[in-house]
């Protein structure tokens, strides 16, 4: 049976997203060319419909890209913090709120941490998983508009 743990071992990310873009540009090229009227024989030139096992692959492909990319994700969210970004400007990177991406950053190393104990291998162990929440520490506090200005006022002055 095609399920993406079933592939994902066999796939990197870019070789699974090369596969990904063959299936899915057959597919719409195989759609395209078949909705023109008159066409009802099930090919048309070099373009082949995918059948039920690419169509599959293709579903377990996009799933298997999206863990990767997911897992990929969060590792460059520790570089990041790593290298001194704030949660802000990792939530602006990702398009999302300080606090989602903090919160998502979070769930991320409670479920690698999960995955070991249940493995004993796979995620994150214990200490790790300390020291990954360590880096993550908080978000910064949101500030607030009125404090800001009385800064500025306060600095201009001096």
């Amino acid at each position: 049976m095609t399920t993406p743990d079933a592939i994902e071992a066999r796939f990197t990310l870019l070789t699974a997203a090369a596969r990904y873009d063959a299936l899915r540009t057959r597919e719409a090229l195989a759609d395209t060319v078949l909705d023109e009227p008159g066409d009802d024989a099930g090919e048309v030139g070099d373009v082949r419909p995918l059948g039920r096992d690419e169509a599959l692959e293709l579903l377990a492909l996009g799933e298997v890209i999206a863990r990767k990319a997911g897992y990929g994700r969060q590792l460059t969210v520790r570089t990041a913090r790593a290298a001194g970004a704030s949660w802000s400007q990792i939530g602006a990177a990702l398009g999302v709120s300080k606090q989602a991406a903090w919160e998502a950053h979070s769930r991320w190393i409670d479920d690698q941490a999960d995955q070991h104990r249940r493995s004993g291998y796979e995620g994150l162990s214990d200490a790790q998983a300390a020291a990954a929440r360590s880096l993550a520490g908080r978000p910064e506090p949101a500030v607030d508009a009125a404090t800001t200005n009385e800064t500025n006022e306060q600095a201009d002055t001096t």
